[in-house]
């Protein structure tokens, strides 16, 4: 594999070079660049940075990458010094302002010299070690689009089309300007188009395309190494520690559900393990990122027993508008509640807000210092609204006055929504906790811990706490917080349990559906999707409705195991959970709509288009139902 050079330090007199042979400070190459300092050291020589003597009344720098040719064979020799030739050939022929520019090549006998832009910044790799919280996700997306400007530049060069084959984030440059700056062309490669480059393993692991262990490489590789490198930029999990081709393993929205499932998708798709199935060009990803923040186009929606798919002809369904839209700062994820007239909701601007059910005007702005992402929980008899923040603290608000009654820390984001039963208020936190909270003054009866973050909101009986965890434990314990039984999934369970006749019915990252006895803990069935469940279950008349990330909503009968009775196909995928009314189902997806269907048929009643993905449930009170939507609306529809 090969190492990155091109580093930057903030303190270039602690760095030495790999070996005794390291240029000395002040030495000069050629009467012209005087070594300052050492930018970066790799196995095969060192990058200096130097001054050109030839602008002696400004300080010109330039970045000086030195290649060791210590071979003792001089065919071996000739070939070392023939390849170090050819990344200056390269970069000679690229003239694209995210390339460093060339500026001189010149050689002795045992080492070689390429002279080229000195550029001031960090590269992505620090970025991302030294940011303590997650990068902002619409930065990350403004560096994919412009990486994918850059590799469609390389892939359509002429005459010659270039192969890069070392994307991964220290390869990546922000200048001091904060442009995208690719550097280290050391084995890029000229590509000639329905070919593939054959070469032995090259590149880096963890990143690299699985056709690359093998020796081929194509503009396909640059794009399944630019996913790898998103991924890692958006999750903090450096592939190189990981098994190889493991990132569907890894969801990037459960590490970080800041990011979109329209954007996880797009990074997915770049990392699918055959090529056929990626993105078939840079320009594609690039579009499919910039339309990110585009409004959708109409769904086409075609009816047929009972199933719903995408068409080319608009399906005859009730199209309606909104009773009325109420504008906030920032996408809502989480679902509303409604309590006596007012619709609560929290948001990605750190509010929650209050809205008046009749007509949308504001009631309340009550600011955390970091967003709501999940589900208030009303306490009618203590006059509570509670809500979790990702500042790490639950909040406890009178609702008759919206003052704080009481605050608890939990040293952690709050992802999970909370549960109001036995005059305690239970909910999960990310710092591997689950907590059980007295409502009358906030003190902690008990903790749990869990060992991983617990984003699942707690289903509680009469004499269990049931939850799933990050790593895919389904735990139960009793009402005093002692761990009964352990439930395991394959992967993570982020959605929320829910109890029907001592059965507890979850999601699971893995694409099932499980069925588990609450006093045991075991088995009692399981149904299969096409892709994650991130969506939580409800039960009706012995029918289970979940949505899935294969973009179907499903309904299971539970006598019968979980024989699938209906599924309806959106266009996007479905993280909300689907709400029952009057014989009704309601929910969104990320296709930007929301759905009405018949219950029992599962035909379609009415969509309604929002301009952004819908991962918000639905409430709904009387005739009106009230969902949010991360286009920053909460919309109130006529049910």
């Amino acid at each position: 594999m090969v190492d990155s050079t091109q580093k930057f330090s903030n303190d270039l007199s602690k760095q030495t070079g790999p070996n005794d042979g390291s240029l000395q400070m002040n030495s000069i190459l050629q009467s012209r660049y005087r070594i300052s300092g050492i930018l970066g050291v790799g196995g095969m020589g060192s990058v200096y940075l130097a001054r050109d003597l030839r602008f002696p009344n400004v300080i010109r720098n330039v970045a000086v990458k030195e290649m060791l040719n210590m071979q003792a064979d001089p065919a071996l020799r000739e070939l070392t010094l023939k390849n170090f030739g050819r990344e200056s050939d390269v970069l000679a022929s690229l003239n694209h302002p995210a390339v460093p520019e060339i500026y001189d090549y010149f050689a002795t006998r045992d080492r070689a010299y390429l002279v080229m832009e000195y550029i001031d910044g960090k590269d992505l790799e620090v970025y991302v070690t030294q940011t303590s919280d997650f990068l902002p996700v619409e930065m990350v997306r403004k560096w994919a689009i412009e990486l994918c400007d850059i590799l469609g530049f390389l892939h359509t060069h002429q005459p010659d089309p270039i192969i890069f084959r070392d994307v991964k984030p220290s390869n990546i440059m922000i200048d001091k300007q904060g442009r995208v700056r690719l550097i280290d062309f050391g084995i890029a490669k000229p590509f000639q188009p329905n070919t593939q480059v054959k070469a032995t393993l090259i590149g880096t692991e963890g990143y690299s395309a699985p056709e690359q262990y093998r020796g081929e490489a194509s503009p396909a590789s640059d794009i399944f190494a630019l996913g790898a490198t998103l991924h890692h930029l958006l999750t903090k999990r450096d592939p190189r520690v990981e098994a190889p081709f493991t990132f569907p393993e890894r969801p990037i929205r459960v590490a970080n559900p800041k990011v979109s499932p329209e954007f996880e998708a797009i990074v997915m798709k770049a990392l699918n393990t055959e090529r056929r199935d990626r993105y078939q060009s840079a320009s594609d990803m690039k579009a499919a990122l910039e339309a990110l923040d585009q409004p959708a186009q109409a769904s086409r929606i075609d009816l047929s027993a009972g199933s719903v798919g995408v068409t080319d002809e608009f399906a005859k369904v009730s199209v309606i508008k909104p009773l009325w839209t109420a504008k906030v700062e920032d996408e809502i994820r989480s679902t509303p509640v409604v309590y006596k007239n007012v619709v609560y909701i929290g948001t990605y601007d750190n509010n929650l807000y209050g809205f008046n059910v009749a007509d949308g005007k504001p009631a309340l702005k009550f600011a955390t210092h970091d967003g709501i992402p999940g589900t208030p929980a009303i306490s009618e008899e203590d006059n509570l609204i509670l809500f979790g923040s990702e500042d790490h603290k639950l909040y406890a608000m009178d609702l008759r006055n919206h003052k704080v009654s009481w605050e608890f820390e939990a040293h952690g984001p709050i992802r999970s929504s909370i549960t109001v039963a036995h005059s305690h208020a239970f909910f999960g936190c990310d710092n591997g906790y689950v907590y059980a909270l007295r409502l009358s003054n906030g003190k902690r009866d008990w903790e749990y811990a869990a060992g991983i973050a617990v984003r699942s909101r707690p289903a509680v009986t009469d004499d269990r706490v049931i939850f799933g965890t990050e790593g895919g434990d389904l735990l139960g314990l009793d009402l005093g917080g002692s761990l009964k039984w352990r439930f395991k999934a394959k992967r993570a369970v982020t959605s929320s349990p829910v109890i029907h006749d001592k059965i507890a019915y979850f999601g699971g990252m893995d694409g099932h559906v499980y069925a588990v006895e609450v006093d045991t803990g075991w088995s009692a069935w399981k149904f299969r999707t096409g892709k994650p469940i991130v969506s939580s279950p409800t039960v009706v008349d012995n029918v289970l409705y979940i949505g899935s990330a294969d973009g179907y909503l499903y309904a299971l009968d539970i006598k019968t195991n979980g024989k699938d009775l209906w599924k309806f196909k959106t266009g996007g995928q479905i993280v909300s959970t689907p709400t029952f009314h009057n014989g009704a189902i309601y929910f969104g997806s990320t296709d930007k709509v929301v759905y009405s269907l018949d219950a029992r048929k599962g035909q379609m009643r009415w969509q309604f288009e929002t301009n952004g993905a819908v991962t918000s449930s639905a409430a709904v009170l009387g005739s009106t139902v009230f969902i949010g939507s991360t286009d920053k609306t909460l919309y109130a529809l006529n049910a």
